[in-house]
């Protein structure tokens, strides 16, 4: 077998590229849009970073767990450092009005249904 090494053909971003936790997510949908509850413990708002591109939404959130000085883990059951998780979402869906709030390491987001995805009501007249 021959020991060559092939040249990359990553690209900087695959190269750059960190191993990273998916976080659990639910995903609750009604005639109004849809809630995602992302569970995210450990990542501060200012480390969380949330953006739609295209159809897609990222979810993206460094973690704030520090070992105190002279103190070492012997067990950790969360060893990287990054949660990261996309979603493709639906056209009916209005990505410029999506509404997020993180408490208590939960992150929620609301998306609402397009105008043109809405149910309406059809009034029926009596003739």
């Amino acid at each position: 077998m021959n020991d060559k090494t092939l040249p990359s053909t990553a690209t900087k971003s695959e190269e750059n590229r960190e191993a990273t936790l998916m976080p659990p997510v639910d995903v609750v949908e009604d005639s109004a849009g849809i809630t995602l509850y992302a569970d995210l413990p450990g990542v501060t708002r200012e480390a969380l970073h949330v953006r739609v591109e295209d159809e897609t939404l990222f979810i993206e959130g460094d973690l704030g767990l520090k070992i105190p000085e002279g103190m070492e883990s012997s067990y950790a059951e969360v060893g990287l450092p990054r949660y990261r998780r996309l979603f493709r979402l639906s056209k009916e869906l209005d990505t410029e009005k999506v509404g997020a709030e993180l408490k208590q390491g939960v992150l929620k987001l609301r998306i609402p249904k397009a105008a043109h995805a809405q149910p309406k009501r059809i009034q029926v007249s009596v003739g």
